[in-house]
């Protein structure tokens, strides 16, 4: 995708990334009133010096970018019926499976902090699943994802058993798939406004362990 990066810097030197995007996005020294309260409050909350670029896409509608604040930290980044591993390796493949870099370099990179190795990351990245570092109840639960990602019209009460019998729970299959919507959600939000990729991961096989993010 064509895009350019330049910072600017605040009056308190905090710089602000700018990236030329499909849509505009409402920039952090830019935002107003009730904009302006919700990325302090994001930066409050969760300990960051800015706002990630897909909140930014949200600010259009004020109390829709309140409430994409408020669902992630509720669903994804917490340990829930599914652990926190589980739920980036989810959102690592559903943004592979949908071709959206931005979601898929930040959860990968964040399925990195959960214990991610290379050659699960790489995987993921790649839409492969069988590979050692991905179990063989992790890769059942994955092929669902998959087909609820593609053909959710497909599924029935055959594939919510077939997970069953390797003991994943009725309400772990149900938080897969609110994750799995989810990024059907913010892959096309992200991929329509154009976020490119934030370079936060090389995916590439020959990475090492020592990356951070």
């Amino acid at each position: 995708m064509k895009k350019s990066q330049d910072s600017a810097s605040t009056g308190n030197d905090r710089a602000i990334t700018r990236i030329v995007t499909n849509l505009p996005i409402a920039q952090e020294d830019a935002a107003t009133d009730s904009v302006a309260r919700s990325y302090a409050n994001y930066r409050e909350r969760f300990g960051r010096p800015d706002v990630p670029s897909i909140l930014k896409c949200f600010a259009t509608h004020p109390p829709l970018l309140e409430q994409m604040i408020a669902l992630p930290s509720n669903l994804l980044f917490n340990e829930g019926h599914l652990p926190r591993r589980v739920k980036e390796m989810i959102a690592t493949y559903v943004s592979a499976l949908n071709d959206c870099p931005y979601c898929l370099d930040s959860h990968a990179s964040f399925l990195r902090t959960q214990g991610g190795s290379d050659e699960l990351l790489t995987a993921l990245s790649n839409g492969k699943l069988e590979v050692p570092s991905i179990s063989a109840k992790e890769r059942q639960l994955l092929s669902f994802v998959r087909k609820v990602t593609n053909e959710s019209y497909k599924v029935t009460p055959d594939d919510i058993r077939e997970l069953n019998d390797v003991d994943w729970t009725q309400l772990q299959i149900a938080e897969a798939t609110h994750i799995t919507a989810l990024f059907a959600f913010f892959n096309r939000v992200a991929n329509t406004f154009g976020l490119p990729s934030q370079h936060r991961l090389d995916l590439d096989p020959a990475s090492t362990n020592s990356k951070d993010n």
